[in-house]
């Protein structure tokens, strides 16, 4: 008896939110859709109601926002969830610091982004992809890809298969599929963590979210919740990280209230008490594209979060396959060499530039050099009268 071969027009390995909403706007657009998962992962049921908050969270811009409203996802969203962010400083760590500002009036918008829990952004992907059309969700871990001249085959660890026109790679940093594509891949760890969780503050936050650059302790970033909460997401030296998971939250809110206190007053850790940390890297796959394979989200690139992007970015790449895709020629299938040549060109000069800067602004407020730390306080203090340059980087931010 031969081994079952499921066939579709995209097959997407990987199931993060970045996957999932590839799998969505591909599946709306009448194509068939094969979501490959990991043993035990997939689509969940609905979770009952829960009041704990999640300590992973993303600031979703205006890209991610349009393209998660275009898949009837935003509004799937626990709103009472989610917080629009009005304004962003950003400052040095001293007395002294050079600080910048951005708000929403000056962009000429209602909100610069939104913070979204991690669970209750996927809740809703997966409400959404349960009732998808042209779209089905396979279980089971990838073993080899096989190439041919009309189609891709990913064939799984019981022997099936499945074939598509092309296969999308949304498998996170350590991707199988760039691996079995045999990509290359310029990495570089940060030797920091992104140390998570999130407080009630005694001042309200207005939807302010506030970073500070303290040298030699990394980025801290207290992002708006709803309500009088914050999260906080601490770009932390690894040693020191390791000492931020084992101190007692009232020990961490010690070490932030220098730099909080006056705008956010008291912090309390939000019960249940609860914090995490994740490695923080910078990988830059050699290319975003192999025959009939495109990479999406991590598995297309990482970058240091204290832009707060690497999300966005995911998102984008799905934004530029959709409209490559469904703007191809009839001759052409979903996996034509040139069409993914398009994708590629597509997200070049964005992904460049986001590592570029978040790589060079993390070195550059890392120095504790005397003269580095004068230039970077100026250049701050600088930029935040030029409203024209200003409004520029707002909005690319954005993604406008």
């Amino acid at each position: 008896m031969s081994a079952q071969v499921r066939d579709c027009d995209i097959c997407i390995v990987g199931n993060g939110a970045v996957g999932k909403a590839a799998a969505l706007g591909f599946a709306q657009a009448g194509l068939r859709v094969s979501l490959l998962c990991a043993p035990g992962s997939g689509v969940a049921a609905v979770a009952p109601a829960s009041a704990d908050w999640d300590v992973r969270v993303y600031a979703l811009n205006h890209v991610a926002h349009d393209l998660l409203s275009s898949l009837k996802v935003w509004d799937a969203l626990d709103q009472a969830r989610v917080a629009p962010v009005s304004a962003m400083q950003v400052q040095g760590g001293g007395v002294d610091a050079g600080k910048l500002g951005f708000d929403a009036y000056g962009a000429h918008v209602n909100e610069l982004a939104w913070i979204v829990e991690d669970k209750n952004l996927n809740q809703a992907l997966d409400t959404a992809l349960r009732f998808a059309q042209n779209l089905t969700l396979v279980q089971g871990r990838a073993q080899a890809l096989v190439l041919d001249a009309e189609a891709a085959q990913v064939v799984l660890d019981d022997g099936s298969s499945i074939r598509a026109s092309l296969v999308v790679g949304a498998d996170g940093a350590q991707s199988w599929v760039r691996g079995a594509c045999d990509i290359g891949l310029d990495y570089r760890s940060y030797d920091q963590q992104g140390v998570v969780t999130n407080f009630e503050c005694a001042k309200p936050h207005h939807g302010v979210a506030h970073q500070w650059f303290v040298q030699e302790q990394g980025i801290i970033a207290l992002l708006p919740l709803p309500g009088n909460r914050v999260s906080m997401v601490w770009s932390a030296p690894d040693a020191l990280a390791q000492t931020l998971l084992r101190e007692p939250l009232s020990a961490l809110v010690e070490r932030l209230m220098p730099y909080c206190s006056e705008v956010l007053g008291a912090l309390q850790p939000v019960l249940p008490e609860a914090i995490k940390a994740f490695p923080l890297r910078l990988m830059r796959p050699h290319s975003m594209i192999a025959p009939r394979v495109a990479l999406v989200g991590d598995a297309a690139h990482a970058v240091h979060p204290l832009a707060g992007h690497g999300m966005n970015l995911g998102f984008a790449d799905v934004v530029d396959l959709l409209k490559v895709i469904k703007e191809k020629e009839a001759h052409r299938d979903c996996g034509d060499a040139r069409l993914l040549g398009r994708y590629q060109r597509a997200r070049k000069e964005e992904v460049l530039l986001m590592l570029a800067t978040t790589d060079s602004l993390a070195r550059l407020f890392a120095s504790d050099l005397t003269p580095l730390r004068t230039i970077r306080d100026l250049g701050l203090n600088l930029l935040d009268r030029l409203p024209v340059i200003k409004n520029k980087l707002i909005a690319h931010a954005m993604g406008k």
